[in-house]
C-alpha cells in the first residue's frame, strides 16, 4: 500500500465514484465523527457520486438514503441498493439472487453457531435485516478474537452459505453476490456505469476482510490505517492508505482526494 499523499493529481481528477464502508471506516469506536461526515458532504458537493456499501441491515440503509448526502447505499454485504428519487420517494434494487433470512438453512446455521462458539450472539441490528443473519463478535462485549471469526465464517461456508468477516461481524446468507457484484449492478443501473471501461473513475475506501474483493476490484481503491489489522486474512490490500484509523484516516483520504482534483 502506498501513503493516500501519493495519490496523484491526474487520477484524482479522473475520479468520478467514491465508495466506502461504513463500520470503522467512517466511523470509529462506532461512532460516525464529524470529521468523517463532513467529508461525505465535502465529496457530495465537489460533484462526485458518493455511495457506502455495507453489510449494516436494510432498517439503517433506508435512513442513510434518505438523510445522509449520498447518492444511494448498498446494504446487507450487497443484498440490495437504496437511494432517494424524485419526490423524496426511496427506490429499491434487490439482487435477484437474496432470500430472505427467514430460511431454513440460515436459521440452522444461527443455532449451530450459538451452540458451537459461546460468547457469539446475534447482532443487535439483526431486528432490521431482511436477508442476512448478522453474528456479533466485536461490536459489544465480550469481543471474541478474529480467529474466532474466522472459524465462524467457515462453518457458515460448510453449511452451504456465504459468509463474510467484517471489523465486528460476521455475515452469512444465501445468494451469489457480494458487496462488488452490486455495487457494479447498482452503478450501471443508476449512472450508466461501465466496468470494463471505468473501474479506475472509482475509488473505494474500506477497513477489513469483507472489503477485499472491493480492493481487489478498483486500482485506485484505499484503506484506512485499521486495514492493516487483517493483512493476514486479505490477500489483495488496496492499493492506497491513510495513516490514521477509521473515520479520521476517511476524512484524510477524502481531503487528499479533493485536493488533488483542484491542483
Amino acid at each position: 500500500m502506498r501513503p493516500i499523499d501519493e495519490l496523484a493529481a491526474e487520477t484524482a481528477q479522473n475520479i468520478r465514484f467514491v465508495l466506502m464502508d461504513i463500520d470503522d471506516t467512517l466511523t470509529t469506536d462506532g461512532k460516525l465523527l464529524a470529521e468523517s461526515y463532513a467529508g461525505l458532504w465535502q465529496l457530495k458537493m465537489a460533484g462526485l457520486v458518493v455511495v457506502p456499501i455495507t453489510g449494516r441491515p436494510a432498517g439503517w440503509c433506508d435512513l442513510i438514503a434518505r438523510e445522509w448526502p449520498v447518492d444511494g447505499v448498498v446494504g446487507e454485504n450487497g443484498a440490495f441498493a437504496f437511494w432517494e428519487g424524485e419526490g423524496q420517494r426511496l427506490k429499491v434494487l434487490t439482487h435477484p439472487q437474496a432470500k430472505p433470512n427467514t430460511a431454513p438453512l440460515l436459521q440452522e446455521i444461527r443455532d449451530a453457531v450459538l451452540q458451537q462458539f459461546p460468547g457469539f450472539r446475534i447482532a443487535r441490528d439483526q431486528f432490521s435485516r431482511l436477508y442476512d443473519i448478522a453474528l456479533d463478535f466485536a461490536e459489544e462485549e465480550p469481543r471474541l478474537p478474529l480467529e474466532t471469526a474466522a472459524e465462524v465464517k467457515k462453518l457458515c461456508e460448510q453449511m452451504g452459505a456465504h459468509a463474510k468477516v467484517s471489523s465486528i461481524h460476521v455475515n452469512t446468507w444465501l445468494g451469489d453476490y457480494d458487496k462488488l457484484s452490486m455495487a457494479i449492478r447498482f452503478l450501471g443501473e443508476r449512472f450508466g456505469y461501465d466496468d470494463a471501461a471505468m473501474r479506475r473513475q472509482v475509488v473505494f475506501v474500506g477497513d477489513s476482510p469483507n472489503d477485499e474483493p472491493m480492493f481487489a476490484h478498483f486500482p485506485n481503491a484505499c484503506g484506512v490505517a485499521n486495514v492493516i489489522r487483517y493483512e493476514t486474512m486479505i490477500k489483495t490490500l488496496p492499493a492506497f492508505a491513510a495513516d490514521r484509523e477509521g473515520g479520521l484516516g476517511f476524512a484524510q483520504i477524502a481531503a487528499m482526494l479533493i485536493a488533488r482534483r483542484t491542483c
